[in-house]
């Protein structure tokens, strides 16, 4: 890795890490998830970084993929595991991380460990050429000591330069032996998830998180005031999900073309990843750069 490039991300790494520590410290009974959203979100801005993607508040059963809304009213409330996900960029160079806070109780405490150890042990055993299946059996082993479940159909992912899930997985569960296998310089964002119930997700409501699909089907589109509003998505953010408040800067009526550029199948609308028994869910996420003897956490 290019030496102006390895510290981009660790810039970037120490800017979202620095984010998530100020946003733990918000999280408090009574207290709006907007608050906290744009606070975190303006302080990876003010400290001369981008936005990866909207900060994501996901309460309880839901895993992972909510951001609140221009206009949201939520509430943290007493008891609640609140899983607080934030990413940076410098130039594209991404960095993601994450953390689980319950607030005002400590029912889940071994269920917060289980997903931090388990964390742990995989940056403990990621270098270049593991076997990601073998990661997957130290993650799911520790988790199951704890006496939970990890969730299998959510995994870590390696980062590009402006690409945040840049295909190679990492897996939470023991998986088929993967051909493609980390190698030195690679970035890749470890996140395991605990779970006291099936260990599953399934897609709920929408997060209010979109991402651009720059396809063929815009020159199918023969309305061209929905190319021109399109085009103007792309600019502003390019390939890199985004969240409906951002968007009411752009349009005041902006839901509205949001519903209808997603019909057309021109702006993906993550859904809501929840539990699949309404389990409760943590989550622990570091940043590393893998290395021929280890890896380097950036987060």
């Amino acid at each position: 890795m290019d030496n102006s490039i390895y510290e981009k991300y660790v810039l970037a790494g120490k800017i979202a890490a620095d984010a998530r520590d100020y946003g733990k410290r918000l999280i408090k009974s009574g207290v709006s998830f907007l608050e906290v959203a744009n606070k975190v979100e303006s302080k990876i801005i003010d400290s001369g970084a981008g936005l990866s993607f909207p900060v994501n508040i996901s309460i309880n059963e839901v895993a992972a993929h909510y951001s609140p809304r221009h206009d949201d009213k939520r509430v943290f409330k007493k008891g609640d595991v609140v899983k607080l996900d934030v990413g940076s960029h410098v130039d594209g160079y991404i960095a993601d991380t994450a953390i689980t806070v319950e607030v005002g109780t400590n029912k889940y405490v071994d269920m917060i460990k289980a997903s931090s150890d388990a964390l742990a042990a995989a940056i403990d055993f990621m270098k270049a050429g593991v076997d990601l299946s073998e990661l997957g059996r130290i993650v799911k082993e520790t988790i199951n000591s704890y006496g939970f479940n990890p969730i299998d159909n959510l995994t870590g992912h390696s980062l590009q330069k402006y690409v945040l899930h840049s295909g190679l997985s990492i897996p939470s569960v023991p998986d088929f032996p993967q051909r493609i296998k980390p190698k030195a310089g690679d970035v890749i964002a470890i996140e395991p998830f605990a779970t006291n119930g099936m260990g599953h997700v399934i897609s709920g409501e929408g997060s209010n998180i979109y991402l651009c699909n720059k396809t063929f089907r815009t020159k199918l589109v023969r309305d061209k005031r929905y190319q021109i509003i399109f085009n103007k998505f792309v600019r502003e953010y390019g390939t890199l999900p985004f969240a409906q408040r951002w968007s009411q800067k752009l349009f005041e009526n902006s839901d509205i073309f949001l519903r209808k550029l997603s019909f057309l199948g021109l702006i993906k609308h993550y859904p809501q990843l929840i539990e699949a028994k309404k389990g409760i869910v943590t989550q622990k996420e570091h940043t590393v750069i893998v290395t021929e003897e280890g890896c380097e956490v950036t987060t």
